[in-house]
C-alpha cells in the first residue's frame, strides 16, 4: 500500500487548513495553532485508526470526506486513554469506549474540538464477520455486527485493555512494520471488547436515537454528581421525561449493568480514591459517600475491592513509606 493511500483523507483535510503536512501518519500541531498530533492510518478498505491528542486555539469544522463510504462501519472510540497535559490527580475522567454503529451519526462535516484525546477505530461490520463464528454469539455482539439498526454502547476500560491501548501510542516501531503492528494492535483491540460484549445478557436490543443517548447520558451525570445519595428510579425517570422500565432498560443497553450496580460501582471507585488520597478515615469516607451504617460500607467495599476498608487504608499507607 502506498504512504500517502495509507493516511486518511480527513487527517490530509485538517493539514491543509492547518498549512502544514503529515508525514510518516502523523500531523503535528503548528504552534500558532496549538500544540500535540493527529496520527491516521488506513490499513485497508476495512479498517483505518486515527489518534488525536492536541489542544487548539479554537475549535474547526472540516468536511468529511469519508461521509458516503461509512454506512456499514462500526466506530469504537476510545476516551480518557491518553494522559494529557495540565490534567491533576483529583481529575475524574473515566476510561472508556463507546461502541456506536454507522446509523446512529454519519456526520457530513467533523468538529475539530480544541481539546481532544481520544482514539477512533472504525471497522467494516462485513469484514468482522467473516472472522468469527456467529452461529453461538449472543445477541447483542449478533446485533452489533449486522449493524442493521442504531446501536450505542459503552465500556469501561480495564487494565489488559489499557495496556494494549498503551502499547498502540507509545510502542516505537521502524516505519517498515508501523501499519502491520498497529493494524494487529487495533484488532487486538476490538477483539477484547467483543468479548467482553458477549458476556451481556440482553436478549432484545431497541433502536436508539440521539435525544435518547443524551438523556441517558444526562441521567448518569446526574447520579454520579451525588455519590451520596443512591438513586430513586422514579425520580430520574421524570428528569429523563421517560417511563421508569424505558430508563431501565436503555440504561443496562448502553452501559451492561442496571443503574444501581453502576452507581454503587462509581460510588466505590470513589471510595478507592478517597483512601488512597489518605485525607479521610474510613469511617470519614463511608459518611462521606452517604453511608450511615459503617458495617454496610465494609460489606459494599469488600465486595467490590476485595479488601475491608481499614485493611486497604493500611495497606495504602505501607506502600507510601
Amino acid at each position: 500500500m502506498e504512504k500517502q493511500s495509507s493516511v486518511p483523507k480527513v487527517l490530509i483535510e485538517l493539514s491543509q487548513q492547518l498549512g502544514t503536512e503529515v508525514k510518516n501518519w502523523r500531523l503535528d500541531i503548528p504552534q500558532k495553532y496549538g500544540d500535540g498530533y493527529c496520527a491516521g492510518f488506513v490499513f485497508n478498505e476495512f479498517i483505518r485508526l486515527m489518534i488525536f491528542n492536541y489542544e487548539l486555539r479554537e475549535d474547526l469544522v472540516i468536511e468529511n470526506p469519508q461521509v458516503h463510504t461509512t454506512q456499514r462501519m462500526i466506530l469504537f472510540k476510545f476516551q480518557n486513554v491518553i494522559p494529557r497535559k495540565n490534567i491533576f490527580s483529583t481529575d475524574k475522567a473515566i476510561p472508556s469506549v463507546l461502541i456506536v454503529t454507522s446509523r446512529v451519526n454519519a456526520n457530513l462535516n467533523i468538529p475539530i474540538q480544541r481539546n481532544r484525546s481520544m482514539i477512533n477505530i472504525e471497522v467494516d461490520a462485513m469484514y468482522l464477520k467473516t472472522l468469527l463464528d456467529l452461529s453461538k454469539k449472543s445477541s447483542v455482539v449478533q446485533s452489533l455486527l449486522d449493524n442493521a439498526q442504531p446501536l450505542f454502547f459503552e465500556e469501561m476500560i480495564f487494565p489488559s485493555l489499557q495496556a494494549v491501548v498503551d502499547e498502540l501510542v507509545t510502542e516505537t516501531v521502524d516505519e517498515t512494520f508501523a501499519l502491520f503492528f498497529r493494524r494487529i494492535k487495533a484488532e487486538e483491540l476490538i477483539c477484547r471488547l467483543l468479548m467482553n460484549l458477549e458476556k451481556r445478557s440482553e436478549r432484545q436490543l431497541y433502536a436508539l436515537n440521539g435525544h435518547d443517548i443524551q438523556m441517558i447520558y444526562h441521567i448518569k451525570e446526574l447520579m454520579l454528581q451525588k455519590l451520596e445519595s443512591p438513586p430513586v428510579i422514579n425520580d430520574l425517570a421524570i428528569k429523563a421525561s421517560m417511563s421508569p422500565t424505558k430508563l431501565k432498560r436503555l440504561f443496562r443497553q448502553i452501559f451492561g449493568n442496571s443503574i444501581f450496580s453502576y452507581y454503587q460501582t462509581f460510588r466505590m471507585n470513589e471510595a478507592v480514591r478517597l483512601l488512597k488520597a489518605g485525607k479521610l478515615s474510613v469511617s470519614e469516607v463511608g459518611y462521606q459517600l452517604g453511608f450511615t451504617n459503617l458495617s454496610h460500607f465494609t460489606r459494599v467495599f469488600e465486595n467490590h475491592t476485595g479488601f475491608k476498608p481499614k485493611k486497604f487504608s493500611v495497606l495504602q499507607v505501607k506502600n507510601f513509606l
